[in-house]
């Protein structure tokens, strides 16, 4: 056995080392994915040139996730979501925030709406001077407000948690100016992470493979991916959380007490 694969590796890139079985993710025995269709297992359908949208939340990376590790995954998703609608009236509505589904960690993979409504006028980016992580209530109406609203909510509930927040990869299908847009989203990400406490990213634009044409025509069907381009997205979430653990490990040595009312003092 050589032990150096369970551990940081020098120049070890995010993706670089897919994993079986969920890797280090598998630490985590409650895991809450807060997202919109791409969080569902969406698939979208044609008949008669009629377009449907079908959450299938069995097939979404999420619950791939969950049958890879073997832990409990909640799907905190829609078709649609934005973070302006998961935190104003969405997470209440479904009871996503009831303390009796507390995780031990929050995969945060929410823009593709946001970025449209963005485009549409409809509100600002933000940035993170938006956000006040001691009292949400007075973060700013635009997605970097709503967006570290849902954190401080989740951090309410759970103190201990931990945080991946993932950034939109690089798609042959964008414009420029969404292409901006989602360039300005990932910097936005990164600093909302670093405004919080347990925050990590998981920055697919910078290290997921680009969406091209090769990769729909694999992965895809219309706008939404296919079941193997949920599973694909699972494998590298689980190993995208495996190499931060790894190379975090100091971080998340006392993960089994989240939740838990004791720790290791140190």
């Amino acid at each position: 056995m050589d032990k150096r694969i369970y551990m940081s590796v020098p120049g070890e890139k995010p993706l670089d080392n897919i994993v079986s079985n969920g890797g280090f993710c598998s630490i985590f025995r409650k895991i809450g994915c807060i997202g919109d269709s791409l969080s569902s297992g969406e698939l979208e359908s044609l008949e008669l040139g009629k377009r449907g949208y079908h959450d299938y939340f069995e097939y979404s990376w999420g619950q791939f996730i969950a049958r890879d590790a073997g832990c409990e995954v909640y799907n905190f998703s829609r078709g649609g979501m934005s973070a302006r609608e998961y935190m104003e009236e969405f997470a209440e509505a479904q009871g996503f925030w009831s303390r009796e589904k507390a995780c031990q960690a929050y995969i945060i993979a929410l823009g593709v709406n946001d970025v449209s409504g963005i485009l549409g006028n409809s509100y600002e980016l933000g940035c993170a001077d938006d956000i006040n992580p001691a009292d949400y209530t007075r973060n700013k109406p635009n997605f970097a407000g709503w967006y570290g609203g849902i954190i401080s909510k989740y951090k309410e509930i759970e103190p201990h948690a931990k945080f991946f927040l993932m950034t939109m990869p690089k798609s042959h299908t964008d414009d420029a100016k969404r292409a901006e847009l989602y360039d300005l989203h990932a910097k936005l990400i990164s600093d909302i992470a670093e405004k919080f406490s347990n925050c990590y990213v998981l920055d697919f634009r910078k290290y997921a493979p680009d969406y091209d044409q090769e990769f729909y025509d694999r992965y895809f069907v219309g706008g939404h991916m296919n079941v193997a381009g949920y599973r694909l997205t699972a494998l590298m979430v689980e190993s995208y959380i495996d190499y931060i653990i790894r190379n975090e490990y100091k971080a998340f040595r006392q993960s089994g007490f989240i939740g838990k009312p004791f720790y290791y003092g140190e």
